[in-house]
């Protein structure tokens, strides 16, 4: 299956927390959009492998996901070596997206540093014709993406592009608040340890954090984004929807 956009997240959870609202709207304008979980986010303070999993799928339905894989990395352990830059090359040119996405290359977990620079080495030789891939037995062709976006986790960033997400900030925070065992619900009754994300203000400051970027736009809510690479903005387009 090609798809128009691919997600990259070192844990379950970390796409839905960070750019949940432009998954959402992207399928909404029926793009196929996929996540790939590097790692199942075993070393998490709260639930385990199997209960990230089955949180993930009820994520996955909230979203309307095309495709969502989970590549077993070691959680904790993911590094931009040539073994796992081979096996995202795999991946990217096996869905062939139009676009990928990645953490912010600098941010609070090493594993997502990590990523995103797995992420950037994958992208640049998944259009390296002498790097050599299979998926299923069959030889892979080249293929590269035509953007490396980079979505907003703990540290924040001066965005290159911020998205609305005003009409789909709800199905966001259904999608996050599908990982039962890592945030705080009301009611709810858990005894595992208080976390960094499970502290009950981590879910008002979500709000406040897409009101914030929202607002910059002149929208309810909003999701920033970092590009290394200039972005081309139609301008006859901007003008239509500024008014």
């Amino acid at each position: 299956m090609k798809l128009d956009y691919l997600a990259f997240a070192a844990h379950p959870d970390d796409a839905e927390l960070s750019m949940g609202g432009t998954i959402a709207k992207l399928i909404k304008q029926n793009k196929k959009f996929g996540i790939i979980d590097l790692t199942a986010g075993e070393l998490g303070s709260r639930g385990n492998k199997k209960t990230r999993a089955e949180e993930a799928k009820s994520a996955n339905k909230i979203l309307n996901l095309s495709i969502r894989e989970n590549l077993g990395f070691k959680d904790g352990s993911v590094f931009a070596d040539d073994k796992n830059t081979l096996k995202i090359v795999e991946i990217i040119r096996k869905y062939e997206p139009k676009i990928i996405f990645a953490p912010y290359f600098n941010d609070r977990h090493p594993d997502h540093i990590e990523t995103s620079k797995l992420i950037k080495r994958a992208m640049f030789f998944s259009g390296v014709t002498k790097v050599k891939t299979k998926n299923k037995g069959i030889d892979q062709r080249p293929f590269r993406p035509k953007n490396l976006f980079y979505f907003m986790q703990t540290y924040e960033f001066q965005p290159s592009f911020i998205v609305d997400i005003s009409d789909t900030f709800e199905i966001k925070m259904k999608s996050v608040l599908a990982y039962k065992t890592q945030f705080f619900i009301e009611g709810a009754k858990n005894n595992e340890p208080n976390t960094f994300i499970s502290n009950p203000e981590f879910v008002k400051y979500l709000e406040a954090r897409a009101k914030t970027f929202g607002f910059k736009i002149g929208k309810k809510y909003g999701e920033p984004f970092f590009s290394e690479e200039a972005i081309e903005i139609k301008l006859e387009n901007y003008a239509e929807n500024s008014q």
